[in-house]
């Protein structure tokens, strides 16, 4: 991570007191920034397109629009904005709507703080977060949406799955493109590539969809760690 540069931070949660606390917990790190804080899905859509943070934390449930139509607009507008959801829900259904719409990750709201700013710190290399515990039930969702079988004109090159594993793994577009020997605008073009073959649009969603259909193996992804770096 960067020293030099502080890691900027988007709160948007309807509950002041709890986004106090999250605030007071984060300014108490030096290389974290607290820039803005929205108390509804608009408010957090507007303040994400104007200050372009690093990480926003999204509640789910919030007032004008909700926390999964927030990501997309989000996602959309500002790519390059991670979205950490941070919920008190914690079941299939919120999990796979979350990372479909593009949040690069989900967590408890009942994290303890230390745990929290840890999985930030994993956000700013564009890492992956998502709970072991919640791990099963995102690939149970995503087996209900289909039959988990890739056809063949869909098949990813060796080099698209070493992409896939390598992302699972928490590494940025620039540590792909070191590791690989190439430009990141060509890693750009392979995940372009991958997430067409795999129906998705999100760099979590695209590891999950590829550990589901057996392409790459969950042992040693961030994305299976639960909330560590």
């Amino acid at each position: 991570m960067n020293k030099k540069k502080k890691v900027s931070v988007l709160i948007a949660d309807d509950q002041t007191l709890f986004r106090e606390g999250i605030k007071d917990v984060l300014t108490n790190e030096k290389w974290i920034e607290v820039v803005g804080e929205a108390a509804d899905g608009v408010e957090a859509v507007a303040l994400a397109k104007k200050l372009k943070p690093d990480v926003v934390l999204m509640d789910i449930k919030l007032p004008k629009m909700d926390g999964i139509s927030a990501t997309k607009q989000i996602r959309l507008a500002v790519p390059e904005v991670n979205v950490l959801m941070l919920s008190s829900f914690e079941d299939e259904a919120h999990v796979l709507d979350a990372i479909q719409a593009g949040a690069n990750g989900y967590l408890s709201k009942m994290l303890p703080a230390a745990e929290l700013v840890n999985s930030i710190k994993t956000f700013t290399s564009e890492g992956l977060m998502i709970p072991q515990q919640l791990m099963g039930k995102l690939l149970h969702g995503l087996r209900k949406m289909g039959d988990g079988s890739m056809p063949s004109q869909a098949t990813l090159t060796k080099t698209e799955i070493k992409v896939m594993d390598l992302l699972g793994k928490g590494m940025s577009n620039k540590e792909l493109a070191k590791e690989l020997g190439c430009s990141v605008k060509t890693i750009k073009n392979h995940l372009n590539s991958a997430f067409h073959k795999l129906g998705v649009s999100s760099r979590t969603e695209a590891v999950v969809k590829a550990i589901e259909k057996g392409l790459i193996s969950s042992e040693g992804t961030r994305i299976s760690d639960e909330y560590g770096e």
